[in-house]
C-alpha cells in the first residue's frame, strides 16, 4: 500500500470531520412556497424517482467521501453501505484511482457491494482516468453508473496534486461514449456554470452532480497540510443552489444531482425545487456515523426522508418530480446571483 496516499485519505477524513463550515448557508436564501390546502396522504407518499436510466428509490444518496485508506476506511465503507441498505438510498464511493494503481486498497471498495448486493452504487475515478481505468473502477464494484470528479481546485492546492489538464474533457468524452453506465460528472465542492454544463453537454455528458460550495471545503482540507496555504482559494467556487439555477437555463436532456452543504431534508427538497433530480449527502453523513454510530446514522437519513416527504406534503407534491415545479423565492447572495447572471 502507498503510506502516503493512505496517509492523505485520512488527513482527508480527519480534516473535513474537523474543519468548521460557513455559519452562512445559501439555501436559507430559498424560501418554498407553502400551500396551506394539500389532499395528499402522507402515509402513501414514496419517494421513489427516476434519473435517467437510474432507477431510485429516494432521492437521497450517500455521496462519494473515502476509500484507499486502510482499514479505518474499509470499516467507515462499510457501515455507509449498510446504512444504505437499511435505508434503501444510493451510495457513492470515493475516488478508487489509488486501488486501481494498488490492489491491496480494493476491499474498501469492494465491501461496498458485498454489504449492498441489489443497492444503487457509483463507482468514482478522477477526470485523469483512462477508458481501462474507468472500466476497472466499475467492475471492481459492480457499479450501476460511474462518477468522474473534477477537483481542478484541489490539485493545485495539493502539494503533489496534478497540474497538467489539457487531456481531461477527451477522457471524459471518451469514457462515457464507450462504458455501459451513465457517466455522472460531478464536481467536489466547487460548483459548475452555465459554460462548464455546456461544454459537458458538446462532449456527451448528460449526467451532472454540481458539489457546489458549501459543504466539506478541500480548500481549506488541502491548505491544512500546506506549509504556506494559499488561504486566498478558500472560499472559491459557486455555492450550490447557485450551480442549480445555473442549470436550470440550460434547456437540454440534461440529469442534474445537487450536493454540497445539504444540511438536512429541506435543504435537499430546496435543491428538488431548484432542478436536482437527487441529491448527495456526505460530510454531515459521515460525521454522524463517527459520533453517533451506525444506529444514528440510520435514524438521520430517516429522518431525512420525512422531512422530504414533509415538503412534499406541504407542496402538494404527489411525486418527487412535481418538487421542480413548485413556486419559490430568491433572496440575498442568491438572488443578486440571478439578476447579474442575465446579463
Amino acid at each position: 500500500m502507498d503510506l502516503s496516499r493512505a496517509k492523505r485519505k485520512l488527513d482527508h477524513i480527519r480534516h473535513a470531520l474537523g474543519h468548521e463550515h460557513d455559519i452562512y448557508s445559501h439555501f436559507d436564501d430559498i424560501n418554498i412556497i407553502h400551500q396551506s390546502l394539500t389532499d395528499l396522504n402522507f402515509d402513501q407518499l414514496h419517494l421513489g424517482t427516476n434519473v435517467g436510466e437510474l432507477t431510485l428509490s429516494s432521492p437521497i444518496f450517500v455521496n462519494a467521501m473515502t476509500g484507499g485508506g486502510g482499514d479505518r476506511t474499509l470499516r467507515i465503507n462499510r457501515d455507509l453501505a449498510r446504512a444504505a441498505a437499511e435505508t434503501g438510498i444510493g451510495m457513492a464511493v470515493g475516488s478508487q484511482m489509488s486501488a486501481i494503481k494498488d490492489s491491496s486498497e480494493r476491499p474498501s471498495y469492494q465491501v461496498v457491494r458485498k454489504e449492498n448486493r441489489e443497492g444503487t452504487i457509483f463507482a468514482n475515478v478522477g477526470s485523469e482516468a483512462s477508458l481501462d481505468q474507468a472500466k476497472t473502477a466499475i467492475d471492481m464494484i459492480e457499479a450501476d453508473a460511474l462518477q468522474i470528479h473534477l477537483n481542478t481546485l484541489q490539485e493545485l492546492i495539493m502539494p503533489e496534486g496534478d497540474r497538467d489538464f489539457s487531456s481531461r474533457l477527451h477522457n471524459i468524452g471518451t469514457i462515457a461514449e464507450i462504458v455501459d453506465v451513465p457517466v455522472i460528472v460531478k464536481e467536489v465542492g466547487y460548483g459548475m456554470s452555465t459554460e462548464t454544463m455546456n461544454v459537458l453537454i458538446g462532449a456527451g455528458i448528460r449526467y451532472i452532480d454540481v458539489a457546489g460550495r458549501g459543504g466539506t471545503n478541500f480548500s481549506k482540507v488541502e491548505n491544512m497540510r500546506r506549509e504556506k496555504p494559499f488561504a486566498s482559494f478558500n472560499n472559491w467556487g459557486i455555492p450550490t443552489p447557485m450551480s442549480l439555477l445555473e442549470g436550470r437555463r440550460l434547456d437540454e436532456d440534461l440529469h442534474i444531482l445537487g450536493s454540497g452543504g445539504i444540511r438536512n431534508g429541506v435543504d435537499g427538497a430546496k435543491s428538488l425545487v431548484l432542478g436536482a433530480e437527487a441529491f448527495g449527502m456526505a460530510g454531515s453523513l459521515l460525521k454522524v456515523l463517527i459520533e453517533d454510530g451506525y444506529d444514528g446514522l440510520i435514524e438521520q437519513i430517516e429522518h431525512v426522508k420525512k422531512e422530504v416527504k414533509m415538503v412534499m406534503m406541504l407542496t402538494n407534491s404527489t411525486e418527487i418530480s412535481e418538487l421542480r415545479h413548485c413556486p419559490f423565492t430568491l433572496h440575498g447572495e442568491t438572488k443578486e446571483w440571478i439578476e447579474q447572471r442575465k446579463r
